[in-house]
């Protein structure tokens, strides 16, 4: 077994190291020296190199842009807080939009029916829409609401607009909500819905929120591309 004086360092990460260095002398946009380049430049095969760009890929640093690769602005950072997705975006100078896939009356299945606290299979409204940032997609959101309180956004909701402000526009404010986070691949469906590979790393965001009497307002499921969303919580001290 080697001692960690004698241990060596994977080729890959050394490449890594110097192509971060690269990075940091170009902005957004700039064009990302090709992998023949960088292999000559390094002196190491264009496998070893294409692994690190893949990492830099997964991470946001650089995206594909037609033939080439070039600098990625950074991520959109979310809070997790009760804001809306559009709320979130505009307090980062991004510009939000949706895209609306689907939006119609389904069953509700146990999951479903167990969050909004109503019958199996009573029939609940479902928005499905893709999220985007600055027109590029980012995101894919799928809403449950109960129908009984929120039939009259049929009539009155645009879609490509904030969901939250709509439901406080009917005199339902959001008290509270669950949430909980993990690390997914997209389904082939999402990945094309995102415009991405299967293969890249999605954060997926269940969300449960409620009103100040405690009574369910929505059951979301979220799916953000890991290239291009990160999320933040502010933390403080639980009293003693």
């Amino acid at each position: 077994m080697d001692s960690p004086q004698t241990t060596r360092v994977p080729k890959v990460f050394l490449v890594r190291t110097e192509i971060d260095l690269l990075l940091a002398d170009l902005t957004e946009g700039d064009p990302v020296p090709s992998e023949r380049d960088l292999a000559t430049r390094f002196g190491v095969a264009r496998e070893t190199v294409r692994q690190a760009l893949r990492e830099l890929l997964v991470e946001g640093r650089i995206r594909r842009q037609g033939r080439g690769t070039v600098i990625s602005r950074p991520k959109l950072t979310q809070p997790l807080s009760l804001r809306s997705y559009t709320e979130g975006a505009i307090s980062l100078g991004r510009t939000p939009g949706r895209i609306l896939v689907a939006w119609e009356d389904v069953a509700a299945d146990a999951a479903t029916a167990t969050d909004l606290e109503v019958e199996l299979g009573t029939e609940v409204m479902h928005l499905e829409r893709v999220l985007l940032a600055d027109g590029e997609r980012v995101g894919l959101e799928s809403t449950y609401l109960p129908l009984h309180r929120f039939a009259t956004l049929r009539g009155t909701y645009d879609p490509t607009t904030s969901l939250y402000a709509a439901i406080r526009a009917t005199g339902v404010e959001l008290a509270g909500a669950r949430e909980r986070i993990e690390t997914v691949l997209a389904a082939p469906r999402e990945a094309g819905l995102l415009e991405c590979t299967t293969a890249l790393p999605m954060l997926l965001l269940h969300r449960r929120s409620v009103d100040a009497d405690g009574a369910p307002i929505e059951r979301v499921r979220s799916l953000y591309r890991g290239d291009r969303v990160a999320f933040e919580a502010r933390l403080s001290p639980e009293p003693a």
